[in-house]
């Protein structure tokens, strides 16, 4: 009781919006159902309403939670629904005796209490008759997220079915929101987030990653649970708040069966257990009412995570990997503006297609050398305004060469030649160099990491290049279609990645 009191006290503030008094302050979907109220009365007739009506309600809530990129309008009016556009071509007839049936089997794996009523067949025949056209692509979608929120839910031994709460959240969207803020595939409020380790920033939004949003929602529906020992319970508090059921609760005469208190909770929670219901129902049976699920754009067990080490946006991965933006956005939703940032002391990853990842590795360098090469293209400030106190006179010892002296200063390759005038990168032993250092201690310079040789075999037909102005090994790479590992092997260029004008390079074409 004490842990429900500070669950109580602590989440007051953060579900004032879900308060049956502010009905309307609840995410999209409840402020549609409101809407309805000047029109038709779903408190007095809800087992009156008829199919034109139901027909109107799914059509405003569907049109807004699956079609629209973010979960965040409202539709004013009602518009008029086309039944035969708005009809599926499955299956809807369902009768009465089958669903007690499919229901009590459902029962009898779940620790959740389904029992058949007529409240959710006609809520289960609605979702069937109106919904038809978005299963199929939110199946698609399940196959992505499903594995790893099973993989979560059975660490905390959270029934496996609460995966399908997402689809009633968010409908498996991860960059949604609603119009009062709440965000992701399980719709965390900012403070509610925030309470269970989801950073939000100008870069990221971690509600929105699949993964750690997640592990919040297992850790929040963990508590609830262990406040109300009944997972039907608990869900209705993630909905509307610990308090609200607490309340419910006494006000039915301290019953803790959900149907029972269901008349005593706010009206947007009231509904919102059946539609999980009806969602978990559909997705069990989907096969017996003819949904079939599109094929998903891309399995999870086909990604790959890789850690950056600069700022990098989607667009330079795009350019010099190949992953197409819009699949980048699917893989890393938490990302607001595109851009993978890069923080020291934080772990921020790149997701991306297997393929696409081997190939990151293998030509890491040249990825952060073009990502650095855009960065400078930004106008930095003139010499002139930088301290004369920082400047250093520095002479070019064998061995040196514009590169090595950047990293040495902590500066980049192209401010080198403009506070110096340099035309090219050639350098003369004893040449003075003007220098502005980032590193005071610039004596101190960080040892290059390691290449890791790897031998290709020398096969096919043996051709020459030259280096020219400009060349880089991965444009090499690109040009004769081998990698760059290969070319590192076959001249043995496994120091740097410097290249001298008129050097030849032995290709073989694989």
């Amino acid at each position: 009781m004490r842990l429900l009191l500070c669950l109580f006290f602590a989440t007051t503030v953060l579900f004032a919006q879900k308060s049956k008094d502010t009905i309307q302050d609840v995410d999209v979907k409840k402020t549609i159902l409101t809407e309805m109220e000047s029109n038709i009365d779903l408190s007095d007739t809800k087992d009156s309403i008829d199919d034109a009506a139901l027909a109107k309600i799914d059509s405003i809530w569907m049109e807004n939670l699956y079609k629209s990129s973010l979960i965040d309008s409202v539709f004013s009016r009602l518009q008029p629904i086309d039944e035969v556009e708005n009809e599926w071509s499955f299956s809807s007839e369902l009768s009465t005796d089958t669903l007690k049936y499919r229901l009590e089997r459902l029962n009898e794996k779940t620790p959740f209490h389904i029992e058949y009523n007529i409240e959710l067949e006609r809520i289960i025949k609605s979702y069937l008759k109106y919904r038809g056209r978005y299963y199929p692509e939110v199946m698609a979608r399940a196959d992505y997220y499903f594995p790893f929120f099973e993989e979560q839910l059975a660490n905390l031994e959270i029934p496996l079915e609460i995966k399908y709460l997402a689809i009633v959240e968010s409908a498996l969207k991860p960059k949604a929101k609603s119009r009062v803020g709440a965000t992701g595939l399980w719709q965390f409020m900012y403070q509610t987030g925030k309470m269970f380790g989801l950073k939000v920033s100008s870069y990221v939004d971690e509600r929105q990653d699949p993964v750690k949003s997640t592990k919040a929602a297992c850790k929040y529906l963990e508590e609830l649970y262990h406040s109300f020992n009944d997972w039907d319970l608990a869900l209705a508090a993630y909905n509307s708040g610990p308090g609200n059921v607490s309340k419910a609760i006494r006000r039915s005469g301290n019953r803790t069966n959900y149907w029972n208190i269901r008349p005593f909770l706010p009206k947007e929670t009231a509904d919102y257990l059946p539609a999980f219901y009806a969602t978990m129902y559909i997705f069990e049976y989907a096969k017996e009412h003819g949904i079939q699920k599109e094929e998903p754009r891309i399995h999870h067990f086909a990604t790959d995570s890789i850690q950056v080490k600069q700022l990098l946006t989607f667009q330079q991965v795009h350019d010099m990997v190949g992953t197409d933006i819009e699949l980048l956005e699917f893989l890393n939703p938490s990302y607001n503006l595109n851009v993978v940032p890069y923080v020291k002391g934080s772990n921020y990853k790149l997701v991306l297609p297997m393929e696409d990842a081997l190939n990151f590795v293998d030509n890491e360098g040249e990825i952060y050398a073009h990502a650095t090469a855009q960065a400078n293209e930004r106008e930095k400030p003139l010499p002139k305004y930088f301290e004369m106190s920082q400047r250093v006179r520095y002479a070019v010892q064998s061995g040196d060469y514009l590169g090595s002296i950047a990293e040495k200063f902590g500066v980049y390759v192209r401010d080198l030649k403009k506070w110096n005038n340099l035309k090219s990168s050639n350098l003369k032993v004893g040449q003075r160099l003007t220098v502005f250092p980032k590193k005071l201690n610039y004596k101190a310079s960080t040892p290059k990491k390691a290449i890791a040789k790897v031998e290709v075999p020398k096969t096919g037909p043996k051709k020459y290049h030259t280096v020219v102005e400009g060349d880089s090994l991965w444009d090499i790479a690109k040009k004769y279609s081998v990698t760059v590992t290969a070319i590192r092997s076959w001249n043995n260029l496994w120091s740097s990645n410097n290249l001298k004008l008129g050097n030849q390079l032995v290709i073989y074409k694989m």
